[in-house]
């Protein structure tokens, strides 16, 4: 799980760069945007070109966003059901170890009656029972 929470961490600072550059790109666009009003600038083609690829850009980085929310949801659930998973795996060993105790201590306690009887010379006469 140290894997999975180490690449969680790269993707949620990968998200806030991002984040903080799409800002950045909007700043930038209104800084330019107001320039060009204040001026009374007339925007050419390349100048819009120029303008359209910074929200092209921003849009890239939204959706890589949405990309790394989909890859963080997707492993939230699996280190869950993982967990889980391995609850539910230390519960069962621990419920099978348990039973095994108990077989244990019948299995030398048969043992020990049968030795104690065997010892008294009356093994003969009674059933032993063996595990």
């Amino acid at each position: 799980m140290v894997l999975l929470n180490s690449m969680d961490e790269l993707l949620s600072h990968i998200k806030e760069v991002q984040q903080d550059v799409i800002q950045l790109s909007s700043e930038s666009l209104l800084m330019i945007s107001n320039f060009i009003e204040k001026n009374g600038l007339e925007v050419d083609n390349d100048v819009a070109t120029a303008l359209q690829y910074q929200d092209i850009i921003s849009q890239q980085l939204n959706a890589t966003i949405e990309a790394i929310n989909s890859v963080q949801s997707s492993m939230d659930r699996f280190s869950h059901s993982y967990q889980m998973d391995e609850n539910l795996v230390v519960e069962s060993m621990k419920k099978f170890q348990d039973k095994l105790s108990v077989v244990l201590c019948e299995a030398k306690d048969k043992k020990s009656r049968f030795s104690g009887k065997f010892a008294n010379g009356d093994a003969q006469t009674d059933e032993i029972e063996f595990f």
